[in-house]
């Protein structure tokens, strides 16, 4: 008698309980997939942030704006390599349902600053010299048909034209990135076409925040603390950090959402332990006289205990790899919120601790009525039947 037919026999016996089982493990770690994925949508780019790179906002408040005076004592402070800067447009596309993240930058130093946007270099030629050019991201060229050469108005919310009208942009490039977590939907023009457009009474000389790149990613403190001293005490005081602890604290404003998708995907797979493990407990004590059987024929404690404890484990990893799978085929598609969750995807940490916990579950699952086979006295077991 083979051991594999065997247990194969066994999950068939009950086939309605063994689908029923696996459908849920299915469901779970399907939902365990997308948990993942909403939490590093909300985490915006933590993981890709770059470690030598700190972000300079307002002390008050990140609304705030601040002079653009402040560049050229910034880029003088020591251990400081490169400066950018940007400003949030908040500009709307037809319609305020069709968010789309847009800035106004200094082309030339943004795109030194993030070599993780890939674009042609034609293409980025002809951006650094037409002011009302754009580039976009390509999901959102994708998104909404755009393709180089089309003029696309957005409306202004905070800042507006002197009639009102909306502010006109060519498509001059369209960006990618190779880096697995980089948002691939945001829209770039020119800060100059901004600042030379609003009045002097609204924001005109002044940036949303600075990026600053360090020499020494392992000074970056030293670095920032520097650089805030500069404007301590000054009518526009400064507030500087990593760009990853920047990320994480915006992300931070809506609520700890990676730490409620952790606490969900926790309960959802504890739940669905109890439910593998009474099942199996259920089919274990069904053939409780077979066993002892087994057990007669020459199995001992250490052969039935890993037949029992594969089954679970099978169970687990076909439910399990096939909720993963799904769960990776359906985010691979995008962000399914038309742009509120620019940043979707399946992180490779996570899918490899879906399957850790897939394995577990299963031995888990399995242990107790496992160890409860091993120890059964023959006697014992027929004298059950």
């Amino acid at each position: 008698m083979k051991f594999l037919p065997l247990i194969w026999r066994n999950l068939t016996r009950r086939k309605i309980r063994t689908i029923f089982t696996t459908l849920s493990i299915f469901i779970a770690f399907l939902l365990f997939g997308f948990l993942m994925a909403i939490k590093a949508a909300f985490n915006m780019g933590i993981d890709v942030a770059g470690a030598d790179r700190l972000m300079t906002i307002h002390k008050v408040s990140f609304i705030q704006p601040l002079p653009k005076s402040y560049q050229d004592r910034i880029s003088a402070v020591e251990g400081v390599t490169a400066i950018t800067h940007a400003n949030w447009f908040g500009g709307i596309y037809q319609d305020p349902a069709n968010f789309i993240a847009n800035f106004a930058v200094d082309p030339e130093s943004y795109l030194a600053m993030y070599p993780e946007f890939v674009m042609p270099e034609d293409q980025k030629q002809a951006w650094f010299a037409n002011r009302t050019g754009a580039i976009v991201g390509i999901d959102t060229a994708r998104r909404f048909g755009w393709k180089v050469g089309d003029r696309v108005p957005l409306q202004g919310t905070i800042y507006r034209k002197p009639d009102d009208s909306p502010w006109e942009f060519t498509i001059d490039g369209i960006y990618d990135s190779p880096l697995v977590g980089t948002d691939k939907t945001q829209f770039f023009f020119h800060y100059k076409y901004l600042n030379e457009t609003i009045s002097q009474n609204f924001g005109r000389d002044q940036v949303g925040w600075y990026i600053v790149k360090v020499a020494n990613p392992g000074e970056a403190d030293i670095v920032a603390k520097r650089m805030d001293a500069l404007f301590a005490n000054s009518p526009a005081e400064t507030k500087t950090a990593t760009e990853k602890a920047f990320v994480a604290d915006f992300a931070k404003q809506v609520g700890d959402i990676g730490a409620i998708m952790t606490a969900i995907a926790a309960v959802v797979i504890l739940f669905i332990l109890f439910v593998a493990g009474n099942a199996m407990a259920q089919s274990i004590r069904e053939r409780t006289n077979e066993l002892a059987i087994l057990k007669t024929l020459g199995f001992n404690d250490r052969k039935v205990l890993g037949m029992v404890l594969f089954e679970s484990t099978l169970v687990a990893v076909l439910g399990g790899s096939l909720g993963l799978g799904l769960a990776w085929l359906m985010i691979a598609q995008g962000d399914p919120t038309g742009g509120l969750l620019p940043i979707f995807h399946f992180p490779p940490k996570d899918v490899v601790l879906g399957i850790v916990l897939v394995v577990v579950l299963g031995v888990l699952s399995g242990m107790v009525p496992a160890l409860q086979a091993g120890r059964l006295k023959i006697v014992d077991a027929l004298r059950r039947s």
